[in-house]
């Protein structure tokens, strides 16, 4: 009777029927794939679309959403008539998890995809805002496409504020595939911009700086999605990440800010909506996270600057919620009220908190009189407290490093320090000074006085309560190769670090060939093999492959971790594999699905 009155009540409207079903509150209908069921329920259902409609039911629309735990039933064979689509799905989080094999015996209906955008479920819910790349949106639907899934495509966007321009990629990719290669991807940012503010409506043209500020800050979002942010995200001593990125998101806001500045009237509304918003918002939330995360580390240092983190953190909590209230109430006269309600700070589970909950912050109580403590750059360690030996990170001429150490005071009254070092080709800036809270100092090397060899110079800080630290700088400055002789990728501190597009050799064959996904990534751009649907093939020495040079120091075995787009084992067979091999050795083959347990729509809770 419910499907009976549902036909009935839109039998004249132009739809698509979905076929099946699903258990009660989006669970599995059973414990197993009962398919002779779920065959009964399909055949059920297109008697009664026959009964009502007058159709013959191989002229009605259908679709069959293999969604979640229903393709498990079409994983263990079960079959629907061919007139029916069979709607493969992502995982939702973007990775389609099947297509039809390039033999698979064509079907009437045909074969589509069911894609996210947003997602409510674990292990944890995303729809704050937009986190999804065009380009990587490009890359999974050029996937589908060319293996045929072309019948329909459905994206499931949450609320349709913040998703406008993904929204916008994805019916114009759908509505022509061919135009939209990845080569012209950063073209479509830049007409989408000119097309929302064209310049003779605005007095400038700013496509450019707009295109350039929607492809950061989807990138920087893809990173980590805001509801997935913590205050350990980044870290606080390695490479400066956490501070770089800050600086990166706060220089985008600043940007977006001074183009909304600069435009008439009537088109700032537009534009804080669709450009300033995003920016500033996930600017400030990832200020926030890391302001908490060094809080924390602070007052376990017994720094006297981690109670001043702790009234900043709750500075950006309430300009959090006021940035909020000005998209609600203030922009477009209140217009858009409520559609930034969406709650982002502060989950414990995979369901949204029923409230943005203020990150736990620690307060410590300072002695009366100055303390001075040393922390050095990858480290959470701080000196004098600590026996180990306070090293800091490997120079080298090849990379040229500067490396900090911070002095801090754990005391409320203001010390001097003072800095002492034998080698005048060090160099550390100041060397002198006063500490009210802590002074970050800078340690670099002057590469054209170093003697050869490798060098531990001792670095000596002297504070005027009497503490005394002694740390340690490493000089590395090989007879061979010189900075001029090097090509490539050198070693530092037992590491090389490679973006991929930075290749220097592209071998491709007469089927195979190499391509730039431009953008897609957490810093630079992807390199994929290009047709999709080439197949497995054989190595030899004529192998499509990529060259790196790379300059190692270290002897002994080196471990490789290769940093892939997410894809899924979509033809459910023996997986993705890539080979890898230094020089002229035997290529390791590495199969990026041989550790794949469970359902490939279910993540670990730890991601939580």
């Amino acid at each position: 009777k419910f499907w009976e009155e549902g036909i009935r009540r839109t039998r004249d409207y132009e739809k698509i029927v979905t076929l099946a079903m699903r258990g009660d509150g989006d669970e599995p209908m059973s414990e197993s794939a009962n398919i002779a069921l779920l065959q009964k329920i399909v055949e059920d259902q297109r008697r009664i679309l026959t009964k009502v409609t007058g159709k013959k039911v191989t002229e009605i629309p259908q679709v069959w959403a293999l969604y979640k735990e229903v393709q498990e039933y079409y994983d263990k064979g079960m079959e629907v008539p061919e007139d029916i689509t069979l709607l493969l799905c992502d995982d939702n989080w973007g990775n389609i998890r099947i297509l039809p094999k390039l033999n698979a015996k064509p079907r009437k209906g045909g074969y589509g995809i069911y894609y996210h955008f947003d997602f409510v479920g674990g292990p944890r819910n995303y729809k704050w805002l937009n986190t999804n790349q065009i380009e990587r949106v490009w890359e999974q639907m050029h996937l589908a496409y060319e293996y045929g899934a072309r019948q329909i495509w459905i994206v499931n966007v949450g609320d349709i504020k913040p998703m406008e321009f993904p929204i916008s990629f994805f019916l114009d990719y759908a509505w022509n595939p061919e135009k939209w290669t990845a080569d012209r991807l950063l073209d479509y940012y830049r007409l989408w911009a000119k097309q929302q503010f064209p310049e003779d409506q605005i007095g400038h043209d700013y496509s450019d700086e707009i295109a350039s500020i929607l492809a950061k800050y989807t990138k920087f979002n893809s990173r980590r999605k805001p509801e997935m942010l913590e205050p350990t995200t980044y870290s606080l001593v390695s490479y400066n990440e956490a501070d770089n990125v800050v600086k990166e998101y706060n220089d985008l806001a600043e940007k977006a800010q001074k183009i909304y500045d600069s435009l008439p009237q009537e088109y700032k509304d537009a534009f804080y909506q669709l450009v300033l918003h995003p920016v500033i918002a996930c600017a400030n939330l990832n200020e926030l996270y890391v302001t908490v995360g060094k809080n924390w580390l602070y007052a376990k240092q017994g720094r006297a600057s981690a109670n001043a983190l702790a009234e900043k953190a709750k500075e950006l909590f309430r300009k959090d919620s006021l940035i909020s209230y000005y998209y609600n109430k203030i922009m477009s006269n209140g217009k858009w009220n409520h559609m930034m309600d969406q709650t982002h700070i502060g989950y414990t589970s995979w369901q949204q908190p029923p409230m943005n909950v203020m990150p736990e912050v620690k307060k410590i109580d300072l002695q009366e009189k100055a303390s001075m403590g040393v922390a050095i750059e990858g480290s959470e360690n701080w000196w004098p407290e600590s026996k180990e030996k306070p090293v800091l990170p490997e120079f080298d001429p090849y990379n040229k490093q500067t490396y900090w150490i911070d002095v801090f005071n754990r005391g409320a009254k203001e010390f001097e320090y003072s800095v002492k070092y034998n080698e005048e080709w060090l160099v550390v800036n100041p060397s002198r000074g006063k500490v009210q809270l802590e002074e970050r100092l800078t340690v670099s090397v002057n590469w054209d006085k170093v003697p050869k060899g490798t060098h531990e110079l001792p670095i000596r800080i002297k504070g005027s309560d009497g503490t005394k630290v002694e740390l340690y700088a490493v000089i590395r400055n090989p007879e061979f190769p010189t900075y001029d002789q090097i090509d490539g990728f050198v070693e530092s501190n037992g590491y090389i670090s490679m973006e991929a597009i930075n290749y220097a050799r592209a071998v491709n064959t007469d089927s195979i060939y190499w391509i730039t996904i431009p953008n897609l990534g957490r810093t630079n751009s992807a390199v994929t093999a290009m047709p999709v649907t080439c197949g497995v093939k054989q190595l030899n020495e004529n192998s499509p492959r990529l060259e790196y040079k790379v300059y190692l120091f270290s002897r002994g075995k080196i471990f490789v971790k290769a940093y892939l787009s997410p894809t899924l084992n979509f033809l459910k067979g023996e997986g993705l594999r890539y080979a890898i091999s230094f020089d002229n050795q035997e290529p390791q083959i590495i199969n990026i699905h041989a550790k794949d347990v469970g359902n490939d729509w279910e993540y670990p809770m730890w991601w939580n």
